[in-house]
């Protein structure tokens, strides 16, 4: 067994024991926290036909007597509330509670695929396009097919009206994820890309079919 199967069954293993997203809510602006749940209260996400009903009050934050309640974004469970910040004032981005994410196959898939592809970041908040010629053989035979290297000029990056082209600066290989859509405007850091080696591809592919066939 090669070292990167072994990796990737540790990777696997971990997913098995604890399949949870854990997600960390920060104060949206300064002001005094109450919050509206309790831990281990199970919360619910946005949901409707057209996303029209909010998701579980979490917390309410009151700025200049302008009290504004906000809701979760995700389902699970309120792993653990600082409960000490209850009734205080706040500093904006301040953690206030955790929320306990199960993750779905899908998700799982993907947060699998995030620790072992190389994610090409984006470098400034801006609308991102692919270059003419990488869209165009996306277009034709898909991302898998498309294999980009160092120095190639793969993304152009849109920001105050200004277009500038944005040269890849990972390792060689295929674009096995794409995590934007093109004309979207994506947040400095968020990746756009992911890149798979050709040689691990194989691999890559044999671990989505495990998990697919083993998860329920």
């Amino acid at each position: 067994m090669s070292s990167q199967e072994i990796h990737f069954d540790e990777i696997i293993s971990r997913y098995r024991s604890d399949p949870y997203d854990y997600v960390d809510m920060h104060a949206i602006h300064a002001g005094k926290v109450q919050f509206l749940v309790e831990e281990d209260a199970q919360v619910e996400s946005v949901s409707g036909e057209w996303n029209h009903i909010p998701g579980t009050v979490l917390y309410e934050i009151n700025r200049e007597r302008n009290p504004k309640k906000v809701t979760s974004q995700t389902n699970g469970t309120v792993d653990s509330i600082n409960l000490e910040l209850d009734g205080k004032f706040v500093e904006a981005g301040e953690k206030l509670l955790t929320i306990r994410h199960p993750l779905k196959k899908k998700e799982i898939i993907e947060a699998i695929l995030q620790e072992v592809l190389f994610l090409f970041e984006a470098p400034e908040r801006a609308r991102y396009f692919f270059a003419m010629d990488i869209q165009s053989r996306i277009e034709q035979k898909g991302a898998r097919s498309v294999f980009i290297q160092p120095g190639d000029e793969i993304i152009t990056m849109s920001l105050m009206k200004r277009d500038t082209p944005v040269f890849y600066t990972g390792e060689p290989g295929i674009i096995h994820s794409v995590y934007f859509k093109p004309g979207d405007s994506v947040d400095i850091g968020q990746p756009l890309i992911g890149v798979c080696a050709e040689d691990k591809f194989p691999l890559v592919q044999k671990v989505i079919t495990r998990v697919k066939a083993e998860w329920e």
